[in-house]
This record gives structure tokens, sequence and C-alpha cells, in this order.
């Protein structure tokens, strides 16, 4: 498996000199000669071969390389006169804009000038490399990651302008979102209460002209607008709950989400475990979330029960609802999927569907690092304190210069024993010295690690335990 690994390698290098001279010549072409058309296919083209070398790296040695450009700049937006500006001149097409934005984008990228460098210094690293690869293929195959890792890795302003462009999209998504939560609101008091109002107000004004004339009808009028008074009061309550429910603030989103179930036209069970409760926002986007998708397995599902699961881990939050309707869910049919997402891409939250014809119907919503963790210190008896502190303070002497350190002295060959106890020893003991001291050093640390965990645990301890509630 290492060899056909290393092989590829080498090969590869009979691919790559002849994309080195092309993509010199286009280079050359494009800043000796002016033909600025060319720079972007070389760049396409080295790209493509970076890209392609990070993933067979990534894959062969565990350790991915996330890849470094700057994100690509948006599309030109034209001004209030119709206008696209690229610098100081003004298009009527955003053709040529957009041209000067990619252009700019790609020759300021320091990702570019490095994937630039890695391609020419890469079969030359190679060749260096080639005794170590065919001798001993593992630690020449890591050797090479970390050469790739050096200039193909994601630089600080990469991942930067990353996250920058990542939270610009989120923005975008939650204003989105809470534009199209303002609209419902004001149709719903549009269509619902004030024209209520409005007709309990034509009721009181027909009621005071028949005050002297006709006081039974009147009163007839009076007990009609005290009815449509009821009922405007009940729909204003309805629209108060679709902005943020009382229950949900006052006992958060177990309680509220069981009120929910109460409340549905199906039967529903709900499993909650949850140590702490998570902030306002994301209980309101969870809890809008979970009743679309309950209205949905009612109305549009077929179903005949329907389960709920909130579970935390750690600081992520997981929410299932499963139904047993009739299946065939997808966000591209709309019924309020798409909302959904708009929500939990506010918390970088993700929705998983499975929902094949015929049913059932299981949507699970992941909310990663949305959930308050409380660190307790486990109060441990003075001993078993002194013995943790006692295994991290000395756990590192046979690990590191009584293990590791002569591990590798007698892999290179260094002659230097120093005070490396395994090295003194004759030869044919050496190794299982130095087995057992890095497995000591390293039993030491586990220990260490797993005596306050497992005194949290014990009766009596500060373990933060769930509530459960169905």
């Amino acid at each position: 498996m290492r060899m056909g690994r290393v092989s590829v390698l080498i090969a590869l290098i009979v691919v790559q000199v002849p994309v080195t001279v092309l993509s010199l010549c286009l280079l050359l072409a494009t800043f000796a000669l002016g033909l600025v058309f060319l720079f972007q296919p070389q760049v396409r083209l080295v790209r493509g071969l970076a890209e392609d070398t990070r993933r067979m790296v990534g894959e062969w040695t565990g350790s991915e390389i996330a890849s470094p450009y700057l994100p690509e700049p948006p599309p030109p937006r034209p001004g209030a006169d119709g206008m696209y500006r690229s610098a100081r001149t003004l298009y009527r097409s955003p053709r040529v804009p957009a041209w000067n934005d990619r252009w700019k984008w790609l020759i300021t990228d320091p990702a570019t000038w490095r994937d630039d460098l890695w391609l020419l210094l890469d079969p030359l690293v190679k060749v260096g490399l080639l005794p170590v690869l065919l001798t001993v293929p593992a630690r020449g195959l890591r050797l090479y990651g970390l050469w790739c890792e050096l200039l193909l890795s994601a630089t600080r302003a990469s991942r930067l302008a990353s996250q920058v462009t990542h939270l610009n999209r989120v923005r975008d998504l939650a204003a989105g979102s809470q534009a199209a939560e303002l609209r419902r609101i004001e149709r719903d008091l549009h269509d619902g209460t004030q024209a209520r109002l409005v007709a309990i107000g034509m009721t009181l004004g027909a009621a005071d002209e028949l005050l002297d004339s006709d006081p039974a009808a009147a009163r007839a009028l009076l007990g009609k607008a005290r009815e449509a008074s009821s009922d405007t009061l009940t729909e204003l309550r309805r629209v108060i709950r679709g902005i943020h429910p009382p229950v949900l603030a006052e006992r958060g989103l177990a309680d509220a989400v069981r009120a929910l179930a109460m409340d549905s036209a199906l039967p529903v069970s709900v499993a909650v475990d949850l140590a702490h409760r998570p902030d306002p926002p994301v209980e309101a986007a969870v809890y809008f979330a979970v009743s679309e998708l309950l209205a949905n397995a009612a109305r549009h599902g077929g179903a005949d029960t329907a389960t709920i699961d909130i579970r935390g881990a750690g600081p992520d939050l997981r929410v299932t609802v499963a139904d047993d309707g009739l299946g065939g869910a997808d966000p591209a049919k709309g019924s309020g999927l798409r909302g959904i997402e708009r929500r939990l891409a506010a918390f970088d939250g993700v929705m998983a569907i499975s929902s094949p014809a015929g049913g059932p119907t299981n949507v699970t919503l992941d909310l990663r690092r949305v959930l308050p963790e409380h660190w307790t210190l486990p109060r441990l008896p003075r001993w078993k304190a002194a013995l943790v502190g006692f295994l991290y303070l000395t756990a590192w002497c046979p690990l590191f210069p009584q293990g590791l350190v002569p591990a590798v002295f007698k892999v290179f060959g260094v002659e230097e024993k120093a005070w490396f106890l395994a090295l003194y020893l004759p030869p044919p003991w050496q190794w299982p010295v130095i087995a057992f001291m890095v497995t000591l050093g390293v039993t030491m640390y586990v220990l260490a690690l797993v005596l306050p965990v497992g005194h949290t645990r014990e009766p009596g301890g500060t373990e933060n335990r769930p509530c459960d509630g169905r």
C-alpha cells in the first residue's frame, strides 16, 4: 500500500514537470507580453493540481490540508443610476468590473504565489526524499506531508477571510429570516386582528345609532361586539405566541415543546435530555422549527403519531422529529422547510431529512456549540488529588526523555547516550525498555485524566445530572 503511494508520488513528477514549464510560459506571457487574459487559466491549472495534492496527502496521512484561497469576490452590483463602478470608471455592463475584481482577487491572494512556488520546488523535494520514500515509506510520506502542509495549508489571513465571508452570509440569512417574520406578523395583524377591530368599531357605531330607537337591537349588536372582542383577543394571543411564546420565556425549551405537543392534533411523545437551557435565540429557533415540523406532519404528511427527541452532547444540541406519515418531505417543495434552514443558519445549524415515499419522516436538527457548558472541578479526596498531581508532574519523564527521545536516537543512529537509561543496556534490551517507558508515560497520563472523571460519576460527586421528561 505505502509503496504504491510512493510510486504515485514519483509518477506525478512526469506530470508536474511539463505543467511547471507551461505555467512559467503563461506567467511570462502575462507579465512580459501583456497577455493578461492568460493569467486566470494559469492559476486554475496550478490550483487544480494543488487541490488534488491536498486531497491525496490528506487521505494518506490523515491530516486534512485546508484550502488557503481567499473567498471569491461577490458579483458587481449596480449603483442607483444602474451603472457598475470599477475603481473610478463606470460601466453599463458588469462584465468588465467582474473581470477586474477577479484579476485583483487572484493576483493579490498569497496562496496563488505559494502554489507556484510549491509547483516549482515539489519535483526537487520528491527527488530529495526519494531515498527515504524507498527505504522507509511511512516516514517518507509523513515528511512529504509536512512539506505540502508548509506551502499548501491555509494561512491565518485566508482563515480570517473565510470566517468573515461565512459571517456575512449568516448575517444575510438572519436578516432575511427576520424580515420574513416581520412580514408574517404584519400580515397576520392586518388580515386578522385589524379586520376584527374594524368590524367591532362598526358594530359599536351601529349599536350607538340604535340605542334610542331600538334598544333590543342595540343590545344584540353589543353582544356581537363582545363576542368579536373575545375572538380578537384570542387572535392577538395567537400572534403573540407566534412572536415569542410566554411559556418559552418562562419555562424554557423543554416545557414549551411539551406544551406544543399537547396542543398538537397528533399524539406526540417528547423526550428531553438537556443539562442547561440554551440561549433565548437558540430556544426560539428550535421551538419554531419543531412547531413547523409538527404542523407539516399533521397537514401534509398524514401522520398518526410523532416523536420529538431533544438532546445535548456537551456544547452541541440535536433535535430529532419523527412521524409515521406518508413521507416525501422536500425543502424544494416548500412546506416551511426552507424557513427552518434559514433559522438554523443563523447559528451554523444544519437540517438533515430522511423522508422516503411512503414514510416515515425523520428530521434531525444539529446545532454546534450553542449550549452553555458549566464546568465544575471535582472535589477529590486529598490522597487522590495528590496522586493526580504526582502523575501529571512525573509522567513526562518516562514518556519523553526515557522513551521517545532514545527511540529517535536509535532510529537515526546517534551515538550520544547522555542520561537515557535504555541506551546503556545491551542492544537486545534497548527497544523493549524504550517501549516500556513510553507505555508507562502514556498510562500515567491516562490515569491522571481518568481519576477525576471517574470521581465525578461516583455517588455524591459533582456531575451535573440532566433533566429528562416525557
